[in-house]
């Protein structure tokens, strides 16, 4: 035993050497970025939250994995590789016990608590995914005179994909220092327009300041950003909504292009379109980089703007772009006057008077190797690192390398806190989680019922199943491992 914990204590100090030595001599500065020059822009930095601090090792991690480049895929892929670590970790332990009844006792408990650690895996994938807004994540730090931050793209529940609802998206926006956004939600804005209208007559706080927009679908997702009146654009071909929208005194933008192509982009200016979306984060951090100067010089050539696409649904990437506006006197503005200004600098097609302002803490990659993906983004998370989330790393490090001393010398500590005991119990929470989560997913649901959305039933569904599930093979695991008082077997 106190070789075993001799060599527990060499692994720890090793990682805290390997931490400090990425942190220091491989330092990856977190930055704000131009997206159109890559140059950082020294009128803004990022601040870090003291509760993502003293909970390093579990909040930072977490959201520097939610801000991967291609999210979901590398997400899944680490999951992955957790699996493989605690499969590897576990055929190391087999070989070590010699006494073949012990193997055996081992091999079937591992065995059976790998559903387990597989529903765990899915409880932080969920929290990864749907939960990342509740998250202490960085935010950003204007430090500029007259550059104000606006969202352009955002969605709530009134929307099929949206998952959060227009007072949260509007609580979402402050938290994260935008002074104005749009809320955008797909072929529908007559909701949108209520709840500005609500906010002009003094209801709720006019900072940050909401806008009415909508994403229309035709042969793309376009933007139409300051709409004063409710209309109807269902079934509108490209051209007619554009004339609406223009009629209406708004503007058009072309979202994503470079998911869809449906149309080239000499079709969307011949339109009459303002400009293309040359980042979208909901999508991916960063896509195709032929793609992207295909878009770029396209839109210089043609004097059209280029702005960026938050797309926020209520959950998925935390927010990592934004659109920094100048306009001199912002604060004097009514909000009537705040809202045209916005709409002159998109409508002036003048890139000087807007910039893409992007979260950089990586370089850029492609996702031609995505399963290796996540060590690699490891390694970078610890790059990004300083003083005060090393010194959090180093504090949490020792208090679970004296906490395991402690339990380790107590049999009764040491049989409680055994693998076998925690493993189920944490089964059993994380599966009431899930349950509780699909089941505030259902009553929205039922709130929602006669709308688009429909996200909503689809994820409680997956939940409850999900839920269901684990919660029974939990609680049958931790039955008979309490009733037997089995603990794991560490025997060499």
């Amino acid at each position: 035993m106190n070789k075993l914990s001799s060599i527990k204590k060499v692994v720890w100090l090793s990682l805290i050497a390997f931490i400090v030595i990425l942190a220091t001599f491989f330092h990856y500065p977190v930055q704000i970025i131009d997206a159109l020059t890559l140059e950082a822009l020294p009128n803004f930095d990022i601040h870090i939250s003291i509760w993502r601090i003293l909970f390093e090792p579990f909040m930072g991690v977490l959201l520097f994995f939610n801000r991967s480049t291609y999210p979901i895929e590398e997400n899944q892929f680490a999951l992955i590789w957790v699996m493989i670590f605690f499969i590897i970790f576990s055929v190391i332990k087999i070989f070590r016990i010699k006494n073949k009844q012990n193997r055996r006792k081992f091999i079937i408990s591992r065995l059976i608590s790998l559903p387990i650690i597989a529903g765990l895996l899915f409880t932080l994938f969920v929290i990864l995914i749907f939960l990342s807004r509740f998250l202490p994540s960085n935010t950003i730090r204007n430090n500029s005179t007259d550059t104000i931050l606006v969202t352009t793209h955002s969605h709530t529940e009134f929307s099929h994909d949206g998952l959060i609802s227009q007072n949260d998206q509007w609580e979402w926006h402050k938290n994260n220092n935008f002074d104005a956004f749009f809320i955008t939600d797909h072929n529908n804005h007559s909701k949108t327009l209520d709840f500005v209208n609500k906010q002009r007559k003094g209801e709720f706080p006019i900072e940050p300041l909401v806008m009415c927009g909508e994403e229309f679908s035709g042969s793309n997702h376009l933007s139409l950003l300051g709409l004063k009146r409710k209309f109807n654009t269902k079934k509108y071909s490209d051209e007619r909504v554009i004339d609406s929208v223009r009629a209406n005194g708004g503007v058009v933008l072309v979202n994503h292009w470079f998911d869809d192509e449906n149309k080239s982009l000499g079709y969307y200016r011949d339109l009459g379109v303002d400009g293309f979306e040359i980042e979208n984060t909901a999508l991916e951090r960063k896509y195709d980089r032929k793609l992207y100067h295909k878009i770029k010089d396209f839109c210089e050539k043609n004097n059209l703007i280029m702005n960026g696409g938050l797309d926020f649904h209520g959950y998925g990437n935390v927010c990592s772009i934004w659109n920094g506006m100048e306009i001199p006197g912002w604060k004097k503005l009514n909000p009537v006057e705040k809202e045209e200004a916005i709409l002159n600098v998109i409508r002036s097609r003048d890139q000087s008077k807007l910039k893409v302002l992007l979260y950089d803490d990586r370089s850029y990659y492609t996702p031609d190797h995505l399963f290796w993906s996540p060590i690699i983004t490891l390694i970078n998370y610890f790059r990004t690192l300083q003083v005060f989330q090393i010194l959090s790393w180093v504090i949490w490090i020792f208090f679970f390398l004296i906490a395991g001393n402690k339990i380790s010398k107590h049999q009764k500590l040491s049989n409680l806190f055994s693998f076998d005991r925690i493993i189920p119990v944490l089964g059993l929470m994380s599966a009431l989680f899930i349950l509780v989560l699909g089941t505030i997913y259902y009553l929205k649901a039922e709130v929602l019922a006669g709308t688009e959305n429909d996200i909503f039933v689809e994820y409680s569904t997956i939940l409850f199943t999900v839920g269901t599930i684990f919660i029974v093979y939990s609680g049958i695991t931790t039955f008979f491992r309490f009733k037997k008082g089995s603990n794991e077997i560490d025997q060499s």
